[in-house]
């Protein structure tokens, strides 16, 4: 097997994952939100019970609960939870992962994984996900992206080293337990400041597991980057364009 194969690349997975571990006051201040019409298209009619799968601090979260569907969510790490329950008042969240919820079967109408299937094991996270779904439930999966088909945010994903940026062939992989896995797009801005940028650099995977140097190195390029090249006053709104891809599939 060649050098970086599959145990090296769930290792190095693992890796970058346990980075989100804390900072979850940081992360719901810097991270984007997702545009309502992400949750409007992956919510299947009738659906009254859905369950958040690495729901952070329930940025996508509170999307399903304001659209009154009783939602449990999931999270790995106890600061992302404790974070979202004051963002979420009310909310049912208990530590878990996607692989293994500890959420009774077959209890659910949907399920929704948004930015986060990524740090997941696909077939495994499938098969547990199928359990908690009722006949027929949904499973949605939702990315917030750069729009790097715009010059300047292209060259500021790389800077950034915004490692999700998907392919335009890009297909998130579900297990056999899903069918009819079907995709939609949104288009939309959020507007910042310079500063925020930064922030939101920080709050990335790559920054969160990187060394001293590497983090210095990757602010002095952002600063460089924001401020000089492309000119931008640090107290200035600058919209930020997104692309988030919604994709959803139904329990087999």
């Amino acid at each position: 097997m060649a050098r970086g194969g599959p145990k090296l690349h769930q290792e190095r997975r693992q890796e970058l994952g346990l980075s989100f571990q804390g900072g979850g006051e940081h992360y719901e201040r810097v991270r984007p939100g997702y545009p309502a019409d992400s949750a409007d298209w992956l919510i299947p009619a009738g659906a009254k019970d859905a369950a958040d799968l690495g729901a952070g601090t329930g940025k996508f979260t509170a999307l399903l609960v304001g659209r009154g569907l009783h939602t449990i969510a999931v999270d790995p790490s106890a600061d992302m939870l404790e974070q979202l329950r004051r963002t979420v008042p009310g909310i049912t969240a208990v530590v878990g992962a996607a692989e293994h919820t500890g959420l009774p079967a077959g209890a659910f109408d949907l399920v929704t994984v948004a930015q986060a299937w990524h740090w997941c094991d696909p077939l495994l996270a499938s098969t547990e996900i199928a359990r908690i779904l009722r006949p027929h439930g949904g499973l949605g999966l939702i990315w917030n992206q750069l729009d790097t088909s715009v010059p300047w945010v292209h060259r500021l994903s790389r800077i950034m080293h915004a490692g999700d940026v998907h392919k335009p062939d890009f297909r998130p992989p579900v297990g056999p337990e899903f069918t009819g896995l079907e995709s939609h797009l949104t288009r939309w801005e959020d507007p910042v400041r310079t500063a925020d940028i930064i922030e939101l650099t920080k709050s990335r995977s790559y920054y969160l597991a990187a060394g001293e140097a590497t983090r210095a190195r990757v602010l002095d390029n952002l600063e460089w980057y924001l401020h000089e090249h492309l000119g931008h006053d640090r107290g200035e709104i600058l919209p930020v364009p997104y692309l988030t891809q919604s994709w959803r599939a139904v329990r087999a």
